[in-house]
């Protein structure tokens, strides 16, 4: 939510720039797009929906590690169960070991166990590639809006940092169902 609102931010001034340098906007209107309160409004609520989304992501991930185990042993895991958390704040390690541990989970709970992790490879590389590659691009290029031009390829960026963090969102939405359904049969095809 966060991104679309910021790229909504970085196309609206676009938008007031190439109208200002077309004169059909002032300076305050250039002046309003760049101090836009609306979006610093915004910007709080939307931190804190990530926050929160992420404590819950990882609350999840924990549970279904722990579910997993439960199904198909420790020696299922190429990691121990600490990592499904402090795999993601560890430096460095965080570019792959979350993978690992969700790529695991995946296969651990998965009814049949030759089960493919293309899933998973795609959200992942979506994932690393905005957050290591795109996103540093992006702030280096909002700290540079001295033209028109600049100020596009900050939208466009930006744009594509969004698309980026959507279409990963969705994959690790279908990821969580899937292995939320796997796990939840489970029991019942034990007990048969």
């Amino acid at each position: 939510m966060r991104e679309v609102l910021v790229s909504a931010y970085n196309w609206r001034l676009y938008f007031v720039a190439h109208d200002y340098l077309a004169g059909r906007a002032t300076f305050a209107d250039v002046d309003a797009a760049q101090t836009d309160s609306l979006a610093k409004l915004v910007s709080w609520p939307s931190f804190l929906a990530w926050i929160a989304s992420g404590v819950a992501f990882l609350v999840w991930l924990w549970r279904a590690r722990t579910n997993a185990e439960l199904m198909s042993g420790a020696a299922a895991f190429r990691r121990s169960r600490t990592w499904a958390v402090s795999g993601w704040i560890a430096p460095v390690v965080n570019l792959w070991v979350p993978y690992q541990v969700v790529s695991d989970v995946w296969r651990a709970s998965a009814p049949r166990r030759s089960v493919p992790v293309t899933l998973i490879k795609a959200w992942w590389a979506l994932f690393v590639v905005a957050n290591t590659v795109v996103k540093p691009i992006q702030w280096r290029m909002s700290s540079n809006l001295d033209s028109e031009q600049h100020v596009l390829s900050n939208a466009d960026v930006s744009t594509l940092l969004t698309a980026l963090y959507v279409v990963a969102g969705l994959l690790v939405v279908l990821i969580v169902r899937r292995v939320t359904a796997w796990q939840s049969r489970q029991p019942a095809q034990n007990a048969a």
